[in-house]
């Protein structure tokens, strides 16, 4: 391993081009370096977690994204006023933006992520498809150029043959995607996917590809360096989705075996080879019902699912995409990697289940998080927290690693019960349901398996809801008066909670919590 000090390394301070837990996972992987780290926050950010724990932070603009962290003539003005040398982008905005890409290196600033050429190779999807042609890597039937206008996408649609999934072309995370199983779906869907790409990436092209169902989604993580090493850390499991977007993932995936996993990753390597990238990176596979596998992207950027295989390697991927934008090599190699054990995230989201999964707002009025032996928490959570609508709905990852899978999901389990969160709708009730699943125990589900499962669960659940009218009057009126006299003695608990000492108001809720929190409620 190499032991330059960070003294010596051409940056000492890093602005994060972020927000919420990754930017919060950046903050502290630079705090351990011993790097200072800048933080930028929009006008509903002002009081978020990372904005506290950066070394600075500096206002970027307005609420919406395309006014403050899609900015990038703001991120670069306000890298220079706070003298930093180094950018990183977390992941989502501008982290697979080539154009910010090479802004940063005009600007004199060292851009941790991959460079602008492999940007353009991955970054954008259609470009990523005929690389890996190149390579000889498969790929998933599809359009090899972005959708010009509607009567194209009519015409693509109709070779390929339905369904076909609209993707967008210079993104990821499951924004500005539409599965299409009917010709008269196509025009709407294709709006809504460019609007979609549009408002999440600045960039609102799409293409086509074949829509191979049932699939499962896997996907496996490398590092490159600059110095010609290229090393992969093993696969993830992230076919637990909604509206293309992962829910739960897991590393080792459940369908792997030494010989498929040996073809994925050898395909990976000989990929990024190819277009000589540097620094992390994904590359994403649909494994068919046949265990064919087809090359979906490459997610040229740290990933939201990045903790499971932290925790099954050893590996603290955040610090070691630093020690490669500081030109140092790996402090690894490929020999050194030993996959141990079975992680497994679940996303906790501000989202309804039980209503098609859609974004939730509110404030958090009290939250408990779990700990304990295998239990990590990546959070932007605190108690006061008002949750926007303007961004991602992620609030927090809980991550837990076991010997095996079946303690992994037994710890999971566990920390869910734990997971407290008030005043706000999640996915927690989700999670919980699915560690239970028995298809999910046993490892046999697909990408429709929440379109199938969950949403067969909500119908059979309104089915057996008794209507009003089958209510007897007597029971309302127990039931009204019930819910009055809890919320009276809540009010009295309430009420008991605060003592007084002297002319001073007394809590220990109060106590507990930081006094900037209170002094807001």
């Amino acid at each position: 391993m190499d032991t330059v000090s960070v003294a010596h390394w051409p940056f000492q301070k890093v602005l994060i081009a972020n927000r919420g837990e990754i930017a919060l996972r950046v903050i502290r992987a630079c705090r351990e370096l011993g790097l200072r780290s800048v933080a930028v926050y929009s006008e509903v950010d002002r009081n978020a977690l990372h904005v506290r724990e950066a070394d600075e932070a500096y206002y970027i603009g307005p609420a919406p994204a395309t006014q403050s962290y899609l900015n990038i003539a703001t991120l670069i003005d306000v890298a220079r006023r706070a003298g930093a040398q180094a950018v990183h982008p977390g992941y989502g905005f501008l982290a697979e933006n080539a154009n910010f890409v090479r802004a940063c290196q005009e600007a004199g600033l060292i851009f941790v992520g991959p460079p602008v050429e492999a940007q353009l190779a991955m970054g954008e999807k259609t470009a990523a498809r005929r690389t890996a042609q190149a390579a000889g890597v498969p790929i998933v039937p599809g359009a090899m150029s972005d959708v010009e206008d509607d009567e194209q996408a009519v015409e693509m649609a109709e070779q390929l043959g339905l369904p076909i999934m609209l993707k967008a072309a210079a993104g990821g995370g499951g924004k500005g995607i539409r599965f299409v199983r009917e010709s008269k779906d196509l025009l709407p869907a294709l709006r809504t996917a460019r609007s979609e790409a549009r408002s999440a990436f600045g960039d609102g092209r799409v293409y086509l590809e074949k829509a191979i169902t049932p699939a499962r989604h896997i996907e496996v993580q490398f590092i490159a360096d600059t110095h010609g090493n290229i090393v992969h850390l093993g696969e993830r499991e992230c076919s637990i989705q909604r509206r293309h977007q992962k829910l739960i993932e897991e590393s080792p995936s459940p369908i792997m075996d030494a010989k498929l996993r040996e073809q994925m990753t050898s395909a990976t390597l000989n990929l990024v080879r190819s277009i000589r990238y540097v620094n992390a990176g994904t590359a994403e596979f649909l494994v068919g019902p046949d265990r064919n596998f087809y090359f979906l992207e490459v997610n040229a950027r740290i990933q939201v699912e990045h903790p499971v295989t932290e925790w099954c390697t050893g590996v603290d991927l955040v610090q070691e995409q630093l020690r490669v934008a500081a030109g140092l090599p790996l402090s690894f190699t490929q020999e050194e990697i030993e996959l141990r054990g079975a992680a497994i995230e679940c996303r906790i989201s501000a989202e309804d289940p039980e209503n098609n999964f859609l974004p939730a707002t509110g404030t958090v009025v009290a939250l408990q998080e779990p700990s304990g032996p295998g239990v990590r928490i990546d959070s932007s959570l605190y108690p006061g927290l008002q949750v926007p609508l303007f961004y991602d709905p992620l609030l927090s990852k809980l991550i837990v690693w076991g010997k095996d899978r079946d303690q992994a999901i037994a710890r999971m389990r566990r920390a869910i019960a734990e997971y407290q969160i008030v005043g706000v709708q999640t996915t927690l009730p989700f999670a919980r349901w699915l560690m239970d699943h028995p298809r999910f125990l046993s490892g046999d589900f697909s990408t429709d398996f929440i379109a199938e499962e969950w949403a067969s669960r909500q119908r059979s659940a309104r089915e057996e809801e008794p209507q009003l009218e089958e209510l007897d009057l007597a029971q309302v009126a127990a039931l009204v008066g019930s819910l009055l006299m809890h919320e009276q003695m809540q009010e009295e608990k309430s009420h008991r909670r605060i003592m007084t000492e002297g002319n001073e108001e007394k809590s220990r809720w109060r106590d507990a919590g930081r006094a900037e929190i209170w002094r807001r409620w």
